[in-house]
């Protein structure tokens, strides 16, 4: 089933730190995961949703079930970007993310689609996500 509860793509500003880069001061392939997982991270924040008081509540976890990513151009130590998350899909048991991460001026840098699988911890098995957890699609 189709999401339309989003307007405009959530964003999360990210600069760039030395901890980010290789040798040569390009961001590693690898920190560009950490972004999109702080800004997925931060939305559910934004929309009110406590990860931690969530899977103590109820057994469950988000989880990466499945990635694919295109790197189109590399971040460099110091830029700005802005990490996008946009919920394309709802499944009982998952939610498929579009993401994008752009330089501040300087167009997309990547983009990802991102499955999270919603997992019971103690089973390490797919699990329903409750029907209560996300606000209601805008009429």
């Amino acid at each position: 089933m189709s999401d339309s509860t989003q307007k405009a793509p959530f964003g999360w500003p990210v600069r760039v730190y030395w901890e980010d880069t290789d040798a040569g001061g390009v961001v590693y392939h690898a920190s560009y995961l950490r972004f999109m997982e702080r800004a997925r991270s931060e939305w559910l924040r934004a929309i009110g949703i406590d990860q931690l008081r969530f899977k103590q509540s109820t057994g469950l976890a988000f989880m990466v079930r499945d990635m694919q990513i295109d790197f189109l151009r590399p971040a460099l130590l110091d830029d700005e970007l802005t990490v996008t998350v946009e919920v394309k899909e709802r499944r009982a048991a998952s939610i498929l993310f579009a993401q994008t991460i752009v330089r501040e001026g300087g167009g997309s840098l990547v983009r990802a689609r991102v499955r999270v699988a919603c997992v019971d911890i103690r089973r390490m098995q797919p699990a329903p996500i409750p029907g209560d957890l996300f606000p209601a699609p805008a009429a």
